[in-house]
């Protein structure tokens, strides 16, 4: 794994930050955490864009961002536990997976390496 899935892993996980801080803050500390957060995760997002395809980065982001959630809130918020929903992630991750597997780094020309 390159550093450029680096930087999406770590864009997805202040994206799971964001998602549930717009949910849950109740004050302004919190708040300006998940305004870091978002700050965070797009600027991480757009360091990788710069050398993956957009669409696969956004595909994996959104992917992780979704996953991340999803559990975050069934384990610490006491959300219902659906066996769909974990099969549901499941496929996710695979696609997750297999965009990974499938795309190449592109070099500073935008084409594929």
């Amino acid at each position: 794994m390159n550093g450029n899935w680096v930087y999406i892993l770590v864009a997805g996980f202040f994206e799971v930050l964001w998602v549930i801080g717009l949910k849950h803050s109740s004050n302004g500390w919190m708040w300006l955490g998940t305004i870091v957060a978002i700050f965070l995760s797009f600027a991480f997002l757009i360091r990788a864009s710069k050398q993956l395809p957009l669409g696969t980065v956004y595909a994996v982001f959104t992917g992780i961002g979704t996953m991340g959630t999803v559990l975050i809130e069934i384990l610490i918020f006491g959300e219902p536990f659906k066996w769909i929903k974990l099969l549901l992630i499941l496929i996710l991750l695979a696609g997750i997976v297999g965009l990974k597997v499938i795309t190449k780094d592109m070099d500073t020309k935008g084409e594929a390496a």
